[in-house]
């Protein structure tokens, strides 16, 4: 097994520490000794791993302390992917923070009245299917193609296409979660799509980029409790 597989082990190995002994958000994780015991790898690989947790906001780092969580994956994400494809599947908000924030950016100084109209049809999918009981992720994944495909530079369209299978999942999953929570959850997760398209509808290429941006943290920090 190479570093990658065996960093991927170790994160899920954690996630399901925290899940299996109901670890609560302040508490303590075992020392990174003792997680590569359990585990059966190196202190750096158990090192590379909560890096990746604390980037992805589910644990963080004490100076002096130790690890500890920061927030615990919904319970409901299981129904979406196993927790061993948790690292790859969250990993691919590092890409999207880039990909997107850009695309939203170029989109703005460069969409036609046409792409605009594209778009906007988009979010009103969008907008339909969120406030029915309708699944939604489609939607969601199409306005987001359709911001892409505004850039004018069809990579950015292949370059999302290929994250497609980590993306649907988290959609799937976003949606669902947020459904079981308070409504004003999905009224948040509309108004976020509304300020994207507003912004690249202003032709405001900064303000487009920030709120994909805004968007794809709040969406992450969405599938946890």
């Amino acid at each position: 097994m190479n570093q990658a597989r065996l960093s991927d082990h170790a994160y899920a190995g954690i996630v399901e520490i925290i899940k299996s002994k109901e670890l609560e958000v302040g508490a303590r994780l075992p020392s990174e000794a003792r997680l590569a015991e359990m585990f059966g790898v190196s202190r750096a690989i158990v090192r590379e791993a909560l890096v990746r947790l604390a980037s992805d906001g589910i644990t963080e780092a004490r100076r002096g302390a130790g690890s500890f969580v920061k927030s615990r994956p919904s319970d409901r994400l299981a129904a979406f992917m196993p927790m061993s494809e948790l690292p790859t599947t969250l990993g691919s908000y590092e890409v999207r923070f880039v990909l997107e924030a850009e695309a939203c950016r170029l989109a703005a100084t460069r969409r036609t009245s046409m792409e605009m109209a594209h778009v906007e049809e988009g979010m009103e999918m969008l907008r339909q299917a969120l406030l029915s009981n309708a699944p939604a992720h489609a939607e969601d994944m199409e306005l987001h193609r359709r911001i892409a495909a505004a850039t004018g530079n069809p990579a950015f369209l292949v370059t999302f296409d290929a994250l497609w299978s980590d993306v649907e999942k988290i959609m799937r999953a976003g949606v669902d979660i947020s459904r079981s929570r308070p409504p004003e959850v999905i009224a948040t997760m509309l108004r976020e799509h509304e300020v994207i398209v507003d912004a690249i509808r202003a032709q405001d290429a900064e303000g487009a980029a920030l709120a994909m941006r805004w968007h794809l943290w709040e969406g992450r920090r969405r599938l946890m409790p």
